[in-house]
């Protein structure tokens, strides 16, 4: 997204004052965040963000940050306990008259099970991208919180889903 749509969503954030959330913003120093994460170090912020869904009792980091340090921001979405990014986005489309999230599920685990992944997500999600409309006040703000906490509970079981199910090759006995 560009550094204005990135702005325009923190300021609705900012603003929040709904129920079903806590949010808690970040404080940063010259537009950097000290000691967050090493991925984040030096990395230019718009701003950041722990926000807590207080009726399953789950947070996310959600943070508007030059992600490649290339003039465009990315919401990046941290677990939080910081050890991994749940979500990286950048795309934001005009669908159906209305600005939304663009992203689409790429598992690049190293295991050589992304393809089970992947198909596991779309059979069960019914498509590998996620359409997110942002909010335009922050009366909106509590179902696009709705549907990134989603969109992390999602992405979280398809890369789990290995764990579950054996994917390995039938064995010659088994044929």
């Amino acid at each position: 997204m560009d550094k204005e749509q990135a702005v325009s969503l923190n300021n609705c954030i900012a603003k929040w004052n709904g129920t079903g959330y806590e949010i808690t913003p970040l404080k940063t120093v010259d537009d950097i965040l000290p000691k967050f994460h090493q991925w984040t170090n030096r990395k230019s912020v718009v701003a950041g963000y722990e926000v807590t869904r207080l009726d399953h009792d789950t947070s996310y980091y959600f943070l508007f940050i030059d992600w490649h340090r290339n003039g465009e921001i990315y919401l990046v979405i941290y677990t939080h306990n910081k050890s991994t990014t749940v979500a990286e986005i950048r795309k934001v489309e005009e669908i159906d008259g209305a600005l939304q999230l663009v992203w689409t599920y790429n598992p690049l685990k190293r295991d050589g099970k992304n393809l089970e992944r992947k198909a596991y997500f779309k059979q069960t999600f019914g498509s590998v991208t996620v359409q997110i409309k942002l909010p335009s006040s922050p009366i909106e703000l509590a179902e696009f919180f709705d549907q990134l906490f989603l969109l992390c509970q999602r992405r979280i079981k398809a890369d789990r889903i290995v764990e579950v199910f054996d994917f390995a090759p039938p064995s010659k006995l088994e044929r």
